[in-house]
């Protein structure tokens, strides 16, 4: 089987720190070239892959600010539906902009769904619903406007999350700092239960952080990390005693709760969006209905085991699992194309 795994262009492949899309997509692709599959992988040109590269853009936009997204954006997606006829099946990683390409070839074309930025985009999606094939990464987040062939949930590379046994007295915040991730409800919950709190991601909304994060940041009880890279956040997660997730969105999905798990440490969550598929209630971690449930919760930690967490992941959100499942997914659509 030839694919052409499309991966967005912000960020490198895989990712040096954040980029979840592009973490997701050189998952897929290490694991497929593992089980003997051709795969090219369209990313920017200082990806990393065991795949066959295909690069136009040289560095992903959010690293280098004189890269123009749109341009290159253009340039990247079009280079792959170019050369279309050379592979068995297109993966698409990159939201609604190359379902715009799909009319104009005959290689199927299998799209993940990575979350909605907003309601506005549905029109696209709507009107290939019957020309491409629809992955949602949980139940939560399906449109009911849409058909799916199915929902798979991510994997990670479980070996790169060490199991950690006996962690310190510290919780962590784990995630974009952005109102959606709720940064200023895990100072204040974490406050409220007079615990360190460390948080870590990068900067996405400055005047959310400078207003409701900035001004708490002592070096002390609160430790803000900034974005960091895979060896520090498997100190990180592992160390803490409880992750912090108290999502103000409806997430899709939400890796950091996973990763967390892998490595042993339980997630407190506000109960919304894909937290009830990944968390299991009081056995993983806690899913809490407001802050006052999610601060009880704090003191309860110790009531998981911190093993049960880490075999969770690897019974239901390992890599392997998440690629069966979309090898199945391929064969699914070869075999309907042939009919």
């Amino acid at each position: 089987m030839h694919i052409a795994m499309l991966s967005p262009i912000a960020w490198r492949t895989p990712p040096r720190h954040y980029g979840p899309w592009e973490n997701v997509a050189s998952l897929l692709t290490e694991g497929l070239v593992a089980r003997g599959h051709d795969v090219t992988l369209f990313a920017t040109a200082d990806s990393q892959t065991s795949g066959t590269l295909h690069a136009v853009c040289p560095r992903g936009y959010e690293e280098d600010r004189s890269i123009i997204p749109k341009v290159w954006e253009c340039l990247h997606i079009s280079e792959l539906f170019e050369h279309a006829e050379d592979f068995d099946i297109i993966h698409n990683n990159f939201d609604f902009l190359p379902l715009t390409y799909t009319g104009l070839i005959s290689t199927p074309v299998v799209t993940t769904i990575h979350g909605f930025s907003s309601p506005g985009i549905l029109p696209v999606y709507k009107k290939y619903n019957n020309k491409v094939f629809y992955v949602s990464i949980s139940d939560a987040d399906r449109s009911p406007d849409l058909d799916y062939i199915k929902t798979i949930h991510h994997g990670i590379n479980i070996k790169q999350f060490d199991f950690q046994p006996a962690p310190d007295d510290y919780l962590l915040f784990f995630g974009r700092i952005h109102n959606d991730k709720g940064a200023r409800q895990a100072i204040e919950i974490a406050g409220a239960c007079n615990k360190k709190l460390i948080l870590a991601g990068i900067i996405q909304d400055q005047a959310y952080y400078n207003q409701y994060v900035a001004p708490h940041i002592d070096n002390d009880k609160v430790i803000f990390a900034g974005s960091v890279g895979p060896v520090e956040r498997n100190r990180l997660l592992g160390k803490a005693s409880a992750l912090l997730h108290p999502i103000q969105f409806d997430e899709p999905f939400g890796l950091a709760v996973i990763e967390s798990m892998a490595c042993g440490t339980p997630v407190i969550a506000f109960d919304r969006g894909s937290m009830p598929e990944l968390i299991e209630n009081g056995k993983s971690g806690f899913l809490a209905g407001n802050m006052d449930e999610a601060i009880e919760t704090v003191a309860r930690i110790k009531e998981i085991d911190r093993a049960y967490c880490r075999r969770h992941v690897e019974r239901h959100f390992t890599v392997d699992r998440m690629i069966d499942e979309y090898i199945q997914v391929y064969e699914m659509i070869l075999d309907s194309e042939r009919l």
